[in-house]
């Protein structure tokens, strides 16, 4: 006969299931489309590292035109230290704003990093946002480090006090399970690692032939209808599918089909699908949907045009410009 566990086991057990759940929470967005997406927040060392890759990046442009301005004779000995930190100034506020406006929450070091900032709610990231968590990022580190550097000794009060705001900066991360600084919490942001989207096995292989055929020719898309959604959302809605029919309890199975109809009303409107889809038929809509998805995004990959996520249309135009 088994003996029960300890008291101290159970504690333990129970302190472990804690934290797994705050990580789960930690981790989960709901984006418009209604499926919630489990993505890992980025941990401090990783945001360390991106940071570094963006300051080496913008210092180098700093740098560069400070040796042009000294090879010139604009700036003479004892003000070229002054301008260089006027330059650095000026190249990191517009590159940091411009850079995760262009990219969708990216910068050189996030790329670099595979991490990226989103929205704490699940929705679009705004330009108040992104603008203001980065003009914080300057009153939080960079300000008050530059006065470490520039104050000398004979006024060591705003030094230490200079000091005391970074610590208190970088020890906000650490209280809160999203690793939000006080920027991130102000603009309602946070930094999660961007997983790399890849098609999984296609789940009309898994159909009787005639099944798939009778599916296919019911509901019909157009390209200009799969033109919105890339491989990301593709793996998500595949991962929806794979779920259906696992439900035991029928509150659970209720539940599942609830989603399925408001999955099939968010990508309704997103491709303006004139005909309205019957509850009943909002699997099938979605299996249909799945393939021709699934074929739209592989043939176009073939011409070099890989989609991996919704938000391709908005890249492809900032590019042009």
């Amino acid at each position: 006969m088994s003996r029960p566990p300890s008291r101290r086991a159970t504690k333990r057990a129970a302190r472990k299931e804690r934290r797994a759940a705050r990580a789960l929470a930690a981790s989960t967005i709901m984006p418009p489309e209604g499926v919630p997406i489990h993505l890992p927040v980025a941990g401090l060392g990783v945001r360390t590292g991106a940071q570094i890759a963006d300051v080496l990046f913008t210092m180098g442009v700093a740098i560069s035109f400070t040796v042009f301005l000294a090879a010139t004779e604009i700036a003479s000995g004892s003000t070229v230290f002054a301008v260089f930190m006027l330059l650095f100034f000026i190249a990191r506020i517009p590159y940091y704003v411009f850079a995760e406006l262009a990219w969708n929450g990216q910068t050189l070091g996030k790329k670099w990093m595979k991490i990226k900032v989103v929205s704490h709610d699940g929705g679009s990231l705004s330009t108040h946002a992104l603008v203001l968590r980065n003009l914080m990022k300057e009153a939080e580190v960079f300000l008050p480090g530059t006065l470490l550097f520039t104050l000398d000794a004979a006024n060591p009060i705003a030094a230490l006090a200079s000091l005391a705001w970074i610590i208190m900066a970088l020890t906000i991360p650490l209280t809160n399970p999203h690793r939000r600084r006080l920027g991130d919490i102000m603009a309602g942001t946070h930094v999660v690692h961007l997983p790399h989207p890849i098609l999984l096995k296609d789940m009309a292989s898994d159909q009787p032939q005639d099944v798939a055929r009778a599916v296919k020719e019911r509901f019909a898309f157009l390209p200009h209808q799969l033109d919105h959604y890339g491989a990301f959302e593709l793996q998500t809605l595949e991962k929806v599918l794979r779920a259906e029919g696992r439900a035991r309890s029928p509150a659970a199975r209720t539940r599942q089909q609830e989603t399925l109809v408001a999955i099939v009303d968010k990508i309704r409107t997103k491709i303006s699908y004139p005909d309205p889809i019957p509850q009943a038929d909002a699997a099938a809509f979605l299996r249909a949907f799945y393939v021709a998805q699934r074929a739209y995004l592989e043939q176009r990959q073939i011409f070099g045009d890989r989609r991996d996520d919704k938000h391709h249309a908005q890249d492809d135009e900032n590019t042009q410009e």
